[in-house]
């Protein structure tokens, strides 16, 4: 939310351009790249925070001190005046985020013990709920702050700063995951070691290139090894083509509201505040339905209702600023997209190891963001190249979800043909690495 729909309020009052909006959202591709760095998080410890909270809090909390120190610098800086130094601190919280991202990520699936893994779409729904939560409550209090006189923007980002630094008790609180992570990653490193004792020179070449392999090398080797090759590439394509409608629209999406008219107070009590509380039940909702009927029905469902809904905000441009019409909008979005995040979170929960959690959950999740960042950043260049028509510009997003759609049939099939019919009947998803 740092970097998303509140930057973008603010870069529109600051007098920016849709085209430049969207651009300055791809300091976002920060998200599409974080898998670069996850392994890490799975083998290096930080001094004193690992030791004393452990290594999914120890990163977690790392990441939040840096998160509240750039939202507080952003707070000083004016885009109209200084585009690039507030970018450039907008990446700063982007790399920081998205590497909490990773740390939490690694953190929901290993706090289920693997013999509960029917709470693996449980554990999506809550961390879907969370992450709406984050998005809207805030934001909406961000949006209605800064219409209030004598704030500015600078303000707003310094109250979300002091939110940011009340978040880091909760992490002080929570448990540890209990996980045999670096006794399995020993075991590959000394497998490596052995492999490669005889094309090395001395054995402290030895173990630094069998380290930097299990670290780098063995999280994808080992996704690859137990799909195929094949089947792994189009279950990447499937992750990444899956929300490019939703980004696209919702990259844009408060510019489009004020340029029909409504105003940030009219976006934050209907879009955050309303639309926070919508999302919150619909994700919970979504988790219920998703145990009932499984992954792959959730995903195709979910990714149909999803772009289908973006049609109402193509009757929006048509129609006007209407209330009530914004409000339908965006309880049908909010509920479609609960929908189909929670299940795309427990799908590539369900295809993650245990032992390198971090690293191939990061791959798969920033594939997804790649859509949301970096092709996303077009979507005000796709605007002005329509001449400003926002009807045509949803029904175009609405499209979008074509390709991922083949897609999941083909993976379908696949899943099945190698695995039986887990993947296509069952709503409970184990772990790679779980029993049986």
């Amino acid at each position: 939310m740092l970097i998303g729909s509140t930057l973008s309020a603010w870069l529109f009052e600051s007098g920016l351009t849709r085209t430049a909006i969207g651009a300055f959202g791809s300091i976002a591709i920060i998200y599409a790249m974080n898998f670069l760095w996850a392994p890490l998080l799975d083998r290096v410890r930080l001094p004193l925070l690992c030791g004393r909270l452990g290594q999914r809090r120890g990163w977690i909390l790392a990441t939040q001190l840096l998160i509240a120190a750039t939202t507080l610098a952003i707070s000083f800086t004016d885009p109209s005046l200084s585009y690039l130094w507030t970018a450039s601190i907008g990446l700063g919280i982007a790399t920081a985020s998205a590497t909490q991202d990773v740390a939490i990520d690694a953190y929901r699936i290993e706090i289920i013990d693997v013999g509960e893994n029917d709470k693996l779409t449980a554990a999506s729904a809550m961390t879907t709920a969370g992450w709406w939560t984050g998005f809207g409550l805030p934001g909406g209090v961000a949006l209605v702050l800064a219409d209030l006189p004598g704030w500015d923007w600078g303000n707003v980002y310094q109250f979300l700063a002091l939110v940011m630094v009340a978040l880091m008790l909760f992490t002080l609180m929570i448990p540890e995951p209990a996980s045999n992570r670096e006794e399995r990653q020993r075991e590959d490193e000394n497998r490596m070691r052995a492999a490669l004792a005889g094309r090395t020179d001395t054995n402290g070449a030895t173990r630094a290139l069998a380290w930097l392999a299990v670290t780098v090398l063995q999280p994808f080797a080992e996704f690859i090894r137990r799909n195929g090759l094949g089947l792994a590439l189009a279950i990447l394509g499937f992750i990444l083509l899956f929300k490019i409608g939703e980004a696209f629209m919702g990259r844009m999406a408060i510019v489009f509201y004020r340029e029909i008219g409504f105003s940030n107070t009219d976006i934050g009590m209907v879009s955050k505040f309303m639309g926070w509380a919508t999302m919150l039940v619909f994700t919970l909702l979504g988790g219920l339905v998703n145990v009932r009927f499984g992954i792959f029905k959730g995903l195709l469902i979910g990714g149909i209702a999803m772009a289908s809904t973006n049609l109402l905000f193509s009757v929006m441009a048509l129609a006007g600023p209407h209330m009530w019409l914004f409000a339908v909008a965006v309880i049908a979005d909010n509920f479609t997209t609960a929908l189909s995040t929670v299940t795309f979170v427990a799908f590539i929960s369900y295809l993650t190891s245990r032992v390198y959690t971090a690293s191939q959950y990061a791959l798969m999740a920033s594939l997804g963001n790649l859509s949301r960042t970096t092709l996303a950043a077009g979507s005000g260049l796709m605007v002005d190249g329509l001449g400003g028509d926002w009807a045509l510009f949803f029904f175009l997003t609405t499209l979008m979800v074509i390709p991922s759609l083949m897609l999941l049939l083909w993976i379908r099939k696949a899943l099945t043909e190698r695995l039986g019919d887990v993947f296509s009947r069952v709503a409970r998803p184990k772990p790679a690495d779980g029993p049986g």
